[in-house]
């Protein structure tokens, strides 16, 4: 068990005297609050360090008194990870001073930015120097890239681009004992050791806070295109994807599954979003391609239709017609997610299986669902990588309340399920303080004992973000 301090007036005192006035904070409400309203933080002292000198003198400060430090960055985290419940009256870092887009390098296809900088800001610094930052989710206005690299972010774009760890050359960070580790190469090729980076990436600011990142840009496609196929199964829709890959190769950047009941949150919750179809099939699959000069996009989506059709993968379609179309094709999707926040789910799982094993999983998901009561489910997600979100609400007239005393087994018998199948319990979203037991449930015993004697080596006094990924005792 570690045995940490709550701040205290010394420290305080330390830390205004090593820093100016306007690096601290009033304790505002969006400190203490996570998007899914499950946690509810508290804090002793919130800071807003400007330089990565300021995050040393802060780390530094707290190591010494033994009191534990919350990285904050967008605060869109879905797990837990950017608050701490109970008495421990943290230090609560916020990087949302430090957002520079330190350099961009267009002929190395790499940007520098610091950790604050808002995901949509790094795309558009990348958009301004003809390139691509492939990183996308629904966050992406509020979310940081610190955050997203600390949670190894995914998003749409995984299957072409890979996760925000496939993104990140080199990091600036301080560790735990606030030594500036300067790491922030733009080598591709740096075979010299331990991957610290590759470490910190995914710690969920538990072994260190990433203070900028050498990230890696892409060529932007020079014709894009969207279209969405309605598949009579999850199994049509692997089949379709193998066919897209057969003919687009890399030329396909996304590949989404969408369940008719996401189509239905939307109508009910966000009626002014246009839909594509009425009714809303069973299942849909958006698809986006990027291709070079001179292919064009709609006519390769026309020919993966016609053949879609032929092999029994489709049975109707819409393609894009122009940017405004495909905006609102990727608006449906991208809306899903607060359609859901507005019904309110019991329990949504962030899961992964292996590609083949995705039918199987979403059929006897239901089944077992089935089994625990009467349910919505809206299954939907990245089904190109594996990767769904399989998500459990009320039916209507009930509200998730009305199901609390059911959270833990429905989580419990998703969670089984997805283990039996060779899945993970987190794809995207990362551990956070939701899913501590889940970890310890699951993963390997020698995994876990790895981990540990990492966290105790490189942060012995335990003051990253206690309780996060490990559990307080340990």
């Amino acid at each position: 068990m570690v045995d940490l301090n709550p701040v205290t007036p010394d420290l305080e005192d330390r830390l205004r005297a090593a820093l100016p006035a306007d690096a601290f904070r009033p304790p505002e409400p969006r400190f203490f609050e996570e998007p899914r309203g499950r946690y509810h933080g508290s804090a002793g002292l919130i800071v807003a360090p400007r330089t990565v000198e300021e995050v040393a003198a802060i780390i530094t400060a707290c190591n010494a008194a033994r009191v534990p430090l919350v990285p904050y960055g967008g605060g869109t985290g879905l797990v837990g990870g950017q608050v701490v419940e109970g008495d421990m009256n943290p230090v609560v870092l916020t990087l949302e001073r430090m957002t520079a887009i330190r350099a961009v390098y267009p002929d190395e296809n790499v940007l520098v930015a610091e950790a604050g900088a808002i995901l949509a800001d790094v795309q558009a610094a990348a958009e301004g120097a003809g390139r691509l930052f492939p990183l996308s989710l629904a966050a992406e206005g509020s979310a940081r890239i610190g955050g997203n690299l600390a949670t190894n972010a995914g998003g749409t774009g995984v299957l072409r681009y890979g996760n925000a760890r496939d993104l990140c050359l080199g990091l600036e960070a301080v560790l735990p004992d606030g030594q500036i580790w300067h790491g922030l190469t733009r080598l591709r090729k740096n075979n010299t050791g331990y991957d610290l980076k590759n470490l910190l990436i995914g710690s969920e600011g538990t072994l260190g806070v990433i203070t900028a990142a050498a990230l890696k840009l892409f060529p932007k496609p020079a014709e894009t295109g969207a279209a969405m196929f309605v598949v009579p199964s999850p199994q049509a829709a692997l089949g379709l994807l193998s066919l897209v890959r057969d003919q687009m190769g890399e030329g396909i950047s996304a590949f989404e599954l969408m369940h008719r009941m996401g189509f239905d949150f939307l109508t009910e919750k966000l009626p002014d979003i246009r839909q594509p179809f009425d009714p809303a099939p069973d299942w849909t699959v958006l698809i986006e391609l990027g291709l070079a000069r001179g292919l064009d996009p709609q006519e390769a989506l026309m020919q993966l239709f016609e053949a879609a059709l032929e092999q029994g993968l489709a049975t109707d379609g819409l393609i894009a017609q122009s940017e405004a179309q495909r905006a609102e094709f990727w608006a449906v999707r991208e809306q899903i997610p607060e359609a859901n926040r507005r019904i309110g789910s019991v329990s949504s799982h962030d899961i992964s299986v292996p590609l083949g094993a995705l039918p199987e999983f979403i059929a006897r998901g239901d089944e077992v669902i089935a089994t625990l009561g009467e349910f919505r489910i809206n299954c939907f997600g990245h089904v190109g990588d594996g990767n769904l979100h399989y998500n459990v609400f009320p039916m209507p007239g009930k509200t998730r309340a009305d199901h609390d005393n059911q959270r833990d087994a429905i989580k419990a018998a998703v969670h089984d399920l997805v283990h039996e199948l060779g899945g993970s319990v987190s794809a995207e979203h990362g551990v956070g303080r939701l899913k501590v037991a889940d970890l310890q449930r699951y993963s390997d015993p020698a995994k876990l004992s790895a981990m540990r004697a990492i966290k105790a080596a490189l942060d012995p006094h335990g003051i990253m973000n206690p309780g996060v990924i490990l559990p307080l005792d340990g």
